[in-house]
């Protein structure tokens, strides 16, 4: 599954459950357990990288723009800041690879700050010196995630996790990773929304699509082209591949939706981890749920519907709600019960 997603974000917020878990759940079924991922990160199959979830295999991918670090070419000025700054301390970055050698793999919290500039920054990252400097050299390819304990990130270094296998040249691995992207998304824009870890580019693949009424230039992946189609109904996890470009996300199922998370309570119109519901080919409403394990319940606050239910797709709802419930091992409390 992770193979044909190619990814999943390694997001801890647990409102209902933690969002790769919720990803996997919801194609997979009751039958998956979060242990089975934990067990494919132990043994290194899968492999966390800048905060997503991948094939261990996928990584001869990344190698190259690892090497290239921080970019080809012209670079923008927030990556050249970054470039200045791990260069202004290569001594706090020599000691982290040092003490991560002897005695790795360890947490942040264990290695030295010995930075001679601090990272500054007007988020939470400010002064968080040691964290700073290990995502980047994350992204440079010389630290790795070695696993998680109960307080967060396990770091040692890459050349003891990462498979030693044939680093693919940069122009033949963005090829195939827009190839492998597109297949994940089925339709996708040419150019889309990039994150830090993931490009939202599918440049040349597959084949040019027109979608009635939108504008842009999008591609399409043939081998999904004229298959037949079942739909069901599903509770999707907002960081879901199918909903995390918010925009493509609009233009395709003229959804109004936004994790809200991060608004004041009194202003949130769905709910703090709403989780959007899919029915068939279209997504038709959001799920305000909150997973209380000290209660023993999944309390449903609402089910806000775009339009509408019919009776047959609100029954399918409450049995997804009711299957969610039963996968987490707790009750459920449905408003008016």
């Amino acid at each position: 599954m992770v193979r044909q997603l190619t990814l999943l974000q390694y997001d801890q917020t647990a409102a209902v459950a933690p969002s790769a878990d919720l990803v996997l759940w919801s194609r997979l079924g009751s039958a998956y357990r979060p242990a089975d991922l934990q067990a494919a990160l132990g043994d290194q199959r899968l492999v966390e990288v800048q905060g997503m979830i991948r094939p261990a295999e996928d990584l001869a991918l990344h190698r190259a723009d690892m090497a290239d670090w921080p970019g080809r070419g012209e670079l923008a000025d927030w990556l050249e800041f970054r470039q200045d700054w791990v260069a202004a301390n290569r001594g706090c970055r020599l000691d982290i690879l040092s003490r991560l050698r002897a005695d790795g793999p360890l947490a942040a919290r264990e290695l030295p700050d010995t930075c001679d500039v601090p990272w500054q920054s007007s988020g939470w990252t400010n002064d968080r010196n040691v964290q700073r400097m290990l995502d980047l050299m994350e992204a440079r390819g010389e630290v790795a995630v070695a696993g998680r304990d109960s307080r967060g990130r396990l770091w040692d270094l890459a050349e003891r996790i990462y498979p030693d296998d044939h680093v693919v040249p940069a122009e033949e691995a963005a090829r195939i990773r827009a190839e492998r992207r597109l297949r994940s998304l089925g339709i996708a824009r040419s150019r889309g929304v990039s994150t830090q870890a993931e490009p939202g580019d599918v440049l040349e693949a597959g084949e040019p699509a027109v979608i009635e009424g939108v504008r842009g230039r999008w591609r399409v992946d043939p081998a999904q082209l004229d298959q037949p189609f079942q739909g069901r109904t599903v509770l999707l996890s907002p960081l879901d591949r199918l909903v995390f470009d918010r925009k493509r996300m609009t233009d395709l199922f003229e959804f109004d939706y936004q994790l809200e998370m991060y608004k004041p309570a009194a202003k949130r119109r769905w709910g703090y981890w709403a989780l959007p519901i899919l029915h068939g080919d279209r997504l038709v409403g959001k799920l305000d749920a909150t997973a209380d394990r000290r209660a023993g319940m999944l309390r449903v606050d609402a089910i806000h519907q775009d339009a509408p239910f019919p009776k047959a797709l609100s029954a399918a709802v409450h049995t997804e709600i009711a299957d969610l419930a039963g996968w987490l091992g707790l009750g459920l409390d449905l408003p008016g019960d």
